[in-house]
């Protein structure tokens, strides 16, 4: 699966990881829902870290349709609730 990080670029990613990367998911959603601001952006960079470390990154030339658009490390919990309502960034 192709993944882009908003900002980063583009990683392919074994399918086998993501139920490791949907339990980050969860957290994330809740930690929005509850407004866990600090705990949001612990999380946030949590997931990202995990991305970046399990998958390998595409050449820059290389544009391939995305299945998974990640935010910015530098997203806000404001920017991601508008970015993925209620379905989380990880699809189940």
């Amino acid at each position: 699966m192709i993944v882009r990080i908003m900002g980063e670029g583009q990683l392919e990613l074994a399918d086998s990881h993501f139920a490791e990367l949907n339990k980050l998911d969860n957290e994330l959603l809740a930690e929005m829902e509850s407004g866990d601001g600090p705990g949001f952006r612990r999380t946030l960079h949590a997931l990202l870290d995990r991305v970046r470390d399990l998958g390998e990154p595409l050449p820059d030339a290389s544009l391939e349709p995305s299945e998974l658009i990640l935010p910015s490390p530098e997203a806000t919990l404001e920017d991601v609730r508008e970015l993925l309502g209620d379905d989380g960034l990880i699809p189940g």
